[in-house]
């Protein structure tokens, strides 16, 4: 007999057989419910879809018609594409994974699985980096569509506070059953502002524009563009799984999502490139026409506020199970349970509104956050999961070799992220020095 630590840090005895560990008890993160004040596990896959949808496709759906501009077309059609049937194949990875581990509630956790406890606090970070950057990013949006739909008649800063804080009230809600209908309101909106943006495209088009199936460009200028879609498909999926009644179920809103997310990407990237050509802008929506813009604008806001509430309530519930799991404090209502929720979130928007606002170069750093994060958390890692499994599940060595053709997927897929990973930082960081030596940074804390 051998002792086995669970994704919690507590100990549990798994039996050895063969010089291999059995798979060993695990305890759901949320446990039994049934007398439990605050209950998390109610979602239906449906609902779930619906978050993932929300969570997800604006970022795509701003960035990727310029994108289209930069590489041209087919590749990044082609790209999209390909990086969304991706991402279907490495969400089974992490359903799989999920479900092997129902004590796993974020990467994090299963970072301590795979890697021990240094890969837990590498993943954990990451995860609360990432979820504050795209709630830094989605508070931008909003404070943009502020701007535009008032003629920019506030400073942005008072915008961007104004935003910031009714995104810190959204997020308050303890569990994710609460964000569920707004996550349907959002995809709803989200959609007709897409659909309102292609006709205004189509209503407005472009004089003289330039539309090109391949675009000759530099390397670093191509793969910056390739970190919107790595971006666009992003999102904190355990968390949500976490949250379901049924996790078996995840896959459906996997295939809900990636479908959706596709399809949307492609036609609307697609559309809005050949009424506008290579001067569209990022965010596509302010290169519509003035009133189209605002429209859009107006409609899409929806989706980054509640977008922008779900990031800043990953992060705070990654930190609190971590403090809290298995006591009280996560699943009743306490007085210091709920003062440090309050603070968590708090603390999510006000990072997330500060970078927005005092960092000039915040949409760059983006990008490298996509590069060191997304392109682990959507791809690469999920590589490291099934090799992990499949060694000490299902036959070690052996294992491995019997199923070699996933063996050789799953490698594949890391590499992938590596290059990813590697590749895009290195051509965000050049492109922060070119903008910094061209004088293309701004000031910070300015309207």
């Amino acid at each position: 007999m051998s002792v086995v630590k669970g994704a919690d840090g507590s100990a549990t005895e798994a039996y050895v057989k063969e010089g291999l560990p059995e798979k060993a008890p695990q305890v759901d993160v949320f446990g039994d419910e049934d007398d439990h004040e605050i209950r998390y596990k109610t979602l239906s896959w449906q609902l779930v879809s619906a978050l993932m949808i929300a969570e997800i496709v604006s970022n795509g759906m701003l960035t990727l018609p310029n994108a289209m501009a930069v590489v041209g077309i087919v590749p990044s059609l082609v790209l999209t594409i390909f990086l969304g049937v991706f991402a279907l194949y490495t969400a089974q990875l992490l359903v799989d994974f999920k479900l092997n581990h129902p004590e796993v509630h974020n990467m994090g956790d299963a970072g301590f699985i795979v890697f021990g406890p240094i890969g837990r606090e590498i993943l954990s970070i990451g995860s609360i980096i990432f979820a504050i950057f795209a709630t830094g990013a989605l508070i931008l949006s909003g404070q943009q569509a502020l701007s535009v739909l008032s003629d920019n008649g506030l400073c942005a800063m008072v915008l961007l506070a104004i935003f910031s804080v009714v995104t810190f009230c959204l997020s308050l809600p303890r569990t994710l059953t609460r964000f569920s209908w707004l996550g349907v309101v959002s995809v709803i909106c989200i959609g007709i502002c897409g659909f309102l943006a292609m006709v205004g495209a189509g209503a407005n088009p472009v004089p003289g524009r330039v539309i090109m199936a391949t675009v000759p460009t530099s390397f670093e200028q191509a793969f910056l563009a390739i970190t919107g879609p790595v971006f666009a498909y992003a999102g904190t999926f355990f968390i949500l799984i976490s949250e379901m009644r049924n996790p078996k179920d995840a896959m459906k809103a996997a295939w809900v999502l990636q479908g959706f997310a596709t399809i949307f990407y492609a036609v609307f990237s697609v559309v809005i490139y050949i009424y506008i050509g290579s001067t569209v802008a990022s965010p596509a929506l302010f290169s519509l026409p003035p009133v189209w813009s605002k429209i859009t604008f107006a409609i899409g806001m929806v989706n980054f506020l509640i977008t922008g509430s779900l990031n800043a309530h990953a992060a705070a519930k990654l930190l609190f199970v971590r403090f809290f799991r298995h006591t009280p404090h996560v699943y009743s209502h306490t007085w210091l349970g709920w003062s440090i929720w309050i603070f968590l979130c708090f603390a999510a928007t006000a990072i997330a509104f500060v970078l927005a606002t005092a960092v000039p170069i915040f949409a760059y750093l983006t990008g490298i956050t996509a590069s060191l994060f997304a392109s682990w958390y959507t791809y690469g890692v999920a590589g490291f999961f099934w090799l992990h499994d499949t060694f000490y599940l299902k036959g070690g060595i052996e294992g491995l070799k019997r199923r070699w053709f996933g063996t050789t997927l799953a490698v594949l897929t890391v590499i992938a992220g590596a290059f990813m990973c590697i590749a895009g930082t290195f051509v965000s960081v050049k492109l922060i020095v070119d903008a910094y030596r061209q004088g293309l940074v701004g000031l910070p804390f300015t309207c």
